[in-house]
């Protein structure tokens, strides 16, 4: 689509609400001329302090025009904001009155949409007045509203027990038996990779052991530990436990303290690595089917059975854990939402106090882009997500964190659903942006936050584990950034 802008550069604003609202368009930055038949442009003008804008929407031939006007008040920064929501507010209303359409998070094209929730709970407002900001500012609609209220007051919560020095640390494994269809996280496969393991262990325990160092001179605080992936437990029973040796080593892995542990995929599961595990102190697994379906399973390339994830589960139970979590995609290649229904009936059966419902994100360099397989279209995928929320309520469960990503089916949202007692604490932290998260490993992303000075920097490691093995000054140089973080 072209786009045109006119008093104004809110660029970025106009361009993800055009990835959000009209799926496959991409921003064209050329003269619109006779005949094009998909642009728009977004004009502004300031009159007495108030912002008058207005967007002119084509597509597909269709034309419409529509205004929006707001005040415009207080700092250079919050005039910038009061900026950024008109024209997206405006050209929201372009695409509703052309299209009649309706999407559950209305105007919204943030990862975090109840992160507007707990802010607007943290700074005085009712449960009542956060539901009405979305639902009238953000034309969000009521359910998603009351599901933003449910998992952002989850967040507001957990922040009352977060001091100054408080973090949390994510340790990555990038290493999985085989590469899922829908995948493009940095992962590799053990049969194509299995000589980077030990290297990589050498190299991740290095930095563990720096990261340990620099914590406890610094005097902060690990509140949650989580060690993903890849899958973690691709890692042999031996390299678990040096893994959690040089974890217990570093950090203070007392008791209290969170740890959860990605034991992903149940091809991968065993009770000696269970039993590493738990001997370690870890609180939390999770088992990630993502679908019982058999066919389904061969579509995106696991190996394992639905029987192979009941084995693993009762290895799990009989390890005891004091908490276990299940994952689903809704809208993987081949399901239905019949197939979708029977995979959450039958996880639910485990009876685990944590279960994660995920929307499929098209993610470039998946093979499901690359090879074209077929996928439920958003219709499906609503009724997969429908069918979720109201069985999940009946059986215990409350939703307690949400996010979006790009280029999900039906502009939906994947939701951590928990019984009470169970709520994952890291999810909530980096979801939620409510303290720092430390990364450990290839891949990884430190996001330092400072919620007083409504302050977030980041810091990434060598993305690939050769690249990350040959490069430890790198990630000694972001521990530094770290650790200034917290002397500023």
């Amino acid at each position: 689509m072209k786009l045109e802008f006119h008093g104004h550069d809110e660029r970025y604003t106009v361009e993800q609400s055009l990835l959000n609202l009209f799926p496959g368009e991409l921003p064209v930055y050329e003269p619109i001329g006779p005949g094009d038949e998909s642009w728009a442009v977004v004009s502004c003008r300031e009159e007495a302090g108030r912002l008058l804008v207005t967007t002119d929407l084509c597509y597909n031939g269709e034309t419409t025009t529509a205004f929006h006007t707001a005040a415009l008040s207080g700092t250079d920064y919050d005039r910038e904001g009061q900026r950024r929501h008109a024209v997206g507010a405006c050209f929201f209303q372009a695409y509703q009155a052309l299209t009649g359409g309706r999407p559950p998070w209305g105007m919204l094209t943030g990862v975090r949409p109840d992160k507007l929730v707990t802010e607007a709970l943290q700074a005085g407002k009712t449960p009542e007045e956060a539901r009405t900001m979305l639902e009238g500012k953000y034309f969000v609609t009521p359910r998603r509203a009351s599901l933003a209220l449910e998992t952002g007051t989850a967040a507001f919560e957990a922040a009352k027990s977060l001091g100054p020095r408080d973090i949390a640390v994510y340790i990555g494994i990038p290493f999985c038996p085989t590469r899922c269809a829908y995948c493009s996280f940095v992962s590799q496969s053990v049969e194509r990779s299995f000589s980077l393991v030990e290297p990589y262990l050498d190299a991740l325990t290095a930095e563990i052991r720096a990261a340990g160092e620099m914590v406890r001179e610094n005097g902060l605080r690990i509140r949650a530990l989580y060690v993903g992936g890849g899958t973690p437990t691709t890692l042999t029973a031996k390299q678990l436990h040096r893994l959690f040796t040089g974890l217990e080593t570093a950090f203070p892995l007392g008791l209290g303290l969170e740890i959860t542990v990605e034991a992903g995929r149940p091809d991968t599961i065993t009770a000696e690595k269970l039993g590493v595990l738990r001997d370690s102190g870890t609180t939390r697994v999770s088992v990630n089917p993502q679908t019982m379906e058999d066919h389904v399973l061969r579509a995106i390339g696991r190996r394992h059975s639905p029987g192979d994830i009941e084995a693993a589960m009762e290895l799990v139970e009989a390890a005891g854990f004091r908490h276990v979590n299940m994952d689903l995609i809704a809208g993987l290649p081949e399901d239905t939402p019949e197939g979708f229904r029977r995979s959450l009936d039958r996880c639910l059966a485990f009876g685990t106090d944590n279960v994660t419902v995920h929307t499929l994100a098209l993610k470039k360099g998946s093979r499901i882009l690359l090879e074209g397989l077929t996928i439920p279209g958003p219709e499906a995928v609503g009724e997969m997500l429908d069918y979720a929320g109201p069985a999940l309520r009946d059986r215990g469960y409350a939703p307690y964190y949400l996010y979006r990503q790009k280029y999900m089916s039906g502009s939906f949202e994947n939701i951590g659903w928990t019984r009470p007692g169970g709520a994952c604490l890291y999810n909530i932290y980096i979801m939620s942006e409510l303290c720092s998260i430390l990364s450990l490993g290839a891949g990884g992303s430190t996001k330092m936050v400072d919620p007083s000075r409504r302050l977030i920097q980041r810091r990434f490691n060598p993305k690939y584990p050769k690249e990350y093995v040959e490069r430890p000054e790198k990630t000694l140089a972001n521990q530094a950034d770290f650790a200034a973080f917290y002397r500023t």
